[in-house]
This record gives structure tokens, sequence and C-alpha cells, in this order.
């Protein structure tokens, strides 16, 4: 279980880099285009808002790598926690107000995440 916590903790990372790379750096670019669904002007328009949401991905991605990489396991575990409910509060927010895929794409991996961190914090015997 632990284990298995710990790579779906690295996949919400790996997740929200993704993000960050689409957000900052890719935009107004075709694939920034196409995965968002915009047109360029919409693009150009909403560039700086983007690169800024993106900032914060690369937060919830750095502070779910520190709990992971966090030499007082107990103390890490309490980060990853924190974050992965970050992401999904953020998730929740996104799905209601932008898209519901995003409660899926990021919610649904962070809460798979959390129930396998939790179990391995608070065993069930």
């Amino acid at each position: 279980m632990i284990i298995a916590g710990n790579i779906m903790v690295g996949l919400v990372a790996l997740i929200h880099i993704y993000i960050v790379y689409l957000e900052m750096f890719a935009w107004s670019k075709p694939k920034g285009l196409r995965v968002f669904g915009m047109t360029q002007e919409v693009a150009d328009a909403s560039k700086t808002l983007a690169a800024n949401q993106g900032l914060y991905n690369g937060f919830l991605a750095a502070g779910l790598i520190w709990g992971l990489v966090h030499p007082n396991v107990n103390f890490g575990h309490q980060i990853v926690i924190f974050f992965l409910c970050a992401v999904i509060v953020a998730a929740i927010y996104g799905a209601l107000t932008v898209k519901k895929s995003i409660l899926f794409m990021q919610g649904l991996p962070a809460f798979i995440a959390l129930i396998l961190v939790v179990s391995t914090c608070f065993p069930v015997t």
C-alpha cells in the first residue's frame, strides 16, 4: 500500500507539472490551444492569467514532491495529505466554475492517492 500510495502521489505531482508546462509555456501555442479548446485571440488575452495559474499548480506539485522526499516519513505524510486535499479542493472548484472534466482529470487521481496515503497512516486492524 505504501508503494502504491507513493506512486499515485508521484502521478498527481507529474500531472501538475504537465499542467504547469501547458499553462505557463504552451498556453498560446498549438498544443495549449488544442488542450484548452481556445482561439488564439482568447489565449493571447489570457496568457498572463494562465501563467499565474500554472505557477500555483507548480506549488501543488512541489508540495507533493516535498512530502514524498521528506526525511521524516510521518511529517512527509502530513505534507502529502495537505497538498492532496488542496488539489482536490482546486479540482472541485475548477469543475464547478470551468469544466467538469477537471474533477476527473485532477481530482480523481488525488482522491485515490489520498485514500492510499491515509490508509497507510491509519491502517484498519
